[in-house]
């Protein structure tokens, strides 16, 4: 079978490794560089916690294979298992992680509840007002600079065909293959994977599929390298967006964090996103709240990146309700950086072989059309 891969993110270039490995003849077509997009730009957590109940199955599958992905790509593309800590300073959030982790047991998802003074025990200098925690000992981070080009380089290996800075100009269905006409020729197949990310949604519209999507921008950054006492990600349950602060310590001893920013619209043309250091001072207090050392670091650098935001927060992944021969997987919504693995062997299982062992049926592209 053939298949055009549209978009070299970290969804597109793990759809196309698996998807040679299934043997299939592979096209990925990217406008940029591989990597280059959202992918880059993301924090590099690799979590469940906190997830939509029916991602959940999508995330586990991705977890087992973010831990081959050494073996797999040939290459340390720096997934460490070090746990995620989401810290707790009120009552109500309290309340909001105990039931989330009593929903989500039944997924296959455990979280344990640590004491305040079991976080000064096991992870000092972190959120000293906190009153209580979360812990999913198995989750963690990776390096979102390496991941993409992994793939991409591994499903090289394999014989697909990986075609960078091309702008495709007209996608056409002759209803046995799809024609897409771009700046560096013409190309043809059988099947259509549309994971071109926050304009995902142009694509799928080509086809007559209305997703409501919005392309925004989140602000990230890093500080100085300090010394290393960081393991796991850590995170914040709260309702106040203002609030919702993350971080995490890179091996060199950098700290990356993100959140409690609001993020900003991006016009998709050119598509390209900036940070705001206005914002910044904002940002650094929420992060403070979590780990009060960063306040005495230098930070050394901001940057956004360009994500799509479905209008409920789930992606859209699967067939395309009106034409035989696409498929989608785009909208990831700021979160898709822990599910790309899984989302590639997904949706190359499903392409391949036309069923998928895990239920992709809630991220299904017409189910705004469904709901009305």
């Amino acid at each position: 079978m053939d298949v055009i891969v549209l978009g070299g993110g970290l969804m597109g270039t793990a759809s196309t490794y698996f998807l040679a490995q299934h043997g299939a003849r592979v096209t990925l077509i990217e406008r940029n560089r591989i990597g280059t997009g959202a992918t880059v730009a993301s924090f590099g957590n690799i979590r469940r916690t906190g997830r939509h109940l029916s991602q959940l199955p999508l995330a586990h599958r991705s977890l087992r294979l973010w831990g081959e992905a050494e073996k797999m790509l040939g290459r340390d593309v720096e997934f460490r298992a070090t746990g995620h800590i989401r810290l707790i300073f009120d009552e109500d959030s309290l309340a909001d992680m105990r039931a989330y982790a009593e929903a989500a047991l039944p997924w296959g998802l455990e979280l344990a509840e640590l004491s305040r003074r079991e976080i000064r025990a096991r992870f000092p200098g972190l959120g000293p007002d906190a009153v209580a925690a979360s812990f999913s000992p198995h989750d963690g981070s990776g390096n979102s600079r390496l991941i993409a080009p992994a793939f991409a380089e591994a499903a090289r290996r394999l014989g697909a065909e990986i075609v960078e800075a091309t702008e495709v100009e007209t996608i056409r269905h002759t209803g046995s293959s799809f024609l897409v006409a771009s700046s560096k020729g013409a190309f043809a197949a059988e099947c259509l994977l549309n994971t071109a990310g926050a304009w995902g949604a142009r694509i799928a519209a080509q086809f007559g599929e209305t997703v409501p999507l919005d392309a925004r921008g989140p602000q990230m950054g890093v500080t100085e390298p300090l010394p290393h006492q960081i393991l796991p990600v850590v995170g914040i349950w709260t309702r106040n967006k203002d609030h919702g602060a993350y971080l995490r310590q890179v091996e060199r001893g950098n700290i990356v964090f993100g959140g409690a920013a609001e993020r900003v619209a991006v016009n998709l043309d050119p598509g390209h996103a900036s940070a705001d250091p206005m914002r910044l001072p904002l940002q650094l207090r929420a992060v403070a709240r979590l780990l009060p050392a960063i306040a005495q670091a230098t930070v050394i650098r901001t940057w956004s990146g360009c994500e799509g935001y479905v209008r409920d927060m789930l992606p859209i992944m699967g067939r395309s309700a009106t034409t035989p021969g696409l498929f989608h997987a785009f909208g990831f919504s700021g979160h898709g950086f822990q599910l790309g693995p899984g989302v590639g062997d997904a949706m190359a299982e499903l392409i391949m072989t036309d069923r998928c062992e895990t239920p992709l049926d809630d991220f299904r592209v017409d189910r705004f059309g469904r709901a009305a």
